[in-house]
């Protein structure tokens, strides 16, 4: 039986459908628009007023004199130039860079040895409870970590010194000591930190081919021979990531050192952040306080910067 096909649709035809569903699909992009705008508002409002304004306000504030009872007082570069001769802030620059060496280092070490264990031959289950215990602490608030860190070191109650002189050690004076003082903020900072660049670790860890270690099993590499020419050349796009975090992380540190010391014994654990806190809160100096973060983000931006141009010399990209 012989089919007779419809002729094809004429000009006018194919110009009305056209026509016809134009408005349609104009319709249909504007309330496309519309529901986007809608979705991304409280993101974008969100970042203007607390990120966009605060960043703006600061910068312009660092010119300006201002103690919030009088109107504020045009000063130029005044706050900038007595920087340079304040000891109590070249003594936090100080503290904050020497602290940034210490509990970076510390911190990625052990999140990359913790990394290393985790995924090495254990059971997927305990590997899932090793992950949320060590991610846990992070989760939780510095000011509490540190309040319940400061009662564990405690030098008449706490339970580090009832250990110690349970095993013939003399009490150790943790938190009212030149050397012990910073020593402790350092470990509790690493204690709460460490587990987000453990989970980095994680992540780069399992995206590393398996087939990788098998050749060179075969070539007779094992143990630490795998670790150094296979696992941390592959790693190092994951560790430049954990690397720029933790420094941008640990340059602003301010909950621990104040909550444990309040920045003492003396100066020796006073940060860059918490000077501008005592001078913009304490001393109502906020074109000062303002001067003091202008600083320290361009020293923030200056060190990351650094550290992708040093990048190109360790980083492997497979």
């Amino acid at each position: 039986m012989t089919t007779i096909a419809p002729p094809p649709p004429t000009e006018d035809v194919v110009d009305a459908e056209t026509s016809a569903g134009a408005p349609t699909d104009d319709r249909t992009r504007r309330q496309t628009r519309w529901l986007t705008a809608l979705f991304l508002a409280p993101t974008v409002i969100g970042l203007t007023l607390f990120t966009l304004v605060p960043i703006v306000a600061s910068l312009l504030l660092a010119f300006f004199r201002w103690d919030i009872i009088s109107d504020p007082e045009f000063v130029g570069l005044d706050n900038f130039t007595s920087l340079a001769s304040d000891p109590t802030l070249r003594i936090a620059f100080g503290n904050t860079l020497l602290f940034v060496v210490v509990a970076v280092a510390l911190q990625l070490a052990v999140a990359l040895v913790l990394a290393v264990a985790v995924m090495s031959r254990m059971p997927g289950w305990l590997r899932s409870v090793f992950r949320s215990a060590f991610f846990f602490p992070l989760i939780l608030s510095a000011s509490s970590v540190s309040i319940v860190m400061a009662y564990l070191f405690n030098q008449d109650f706490g339970l580090v010194n009832r250990t110690l002189n349970s095993l013939g050690i003399a009490s150790v004076p943790w938190l009212t000591s030149d050397w012990a003082a910073p020593i402790v903020v350092v470990l509790v900072y690493v204690w709460q930190n460490f587990g987000f660049s453990f989970l980095l670790f994680l992540g780069g860890l399992a995206a590393i081919p398996r087939d990788v270690y098998e050749a060179a099993a075969i070539d007779g590499a094992t143990g630490w021979r795998q670790f150094r020419q296979i696992t941390l050349p592959l790693l190092s796009p994951t560790m430049l990531v954990a690397s720029v975090m933790a420094i941008i992380a640990a340059l602003q540190i301010f909950d621990q050192p104040y909550v444990l010391t309040r920045g003492g014994p003396g100066d020796s654990t006073r940060t860059v952040v918490m000077v501008i806190y005592e001078n913009a809160f304490q001393q109502l100096q906020f074109g000062r306080a303002s001067a003091i973060g202008v600083v320290l983000t361009v020293l923030i931006m200056a060190v990351t910067a650094l550290q992708f141009r040093l990048s190109r010399r360790f980083v492997f990209y497979s």
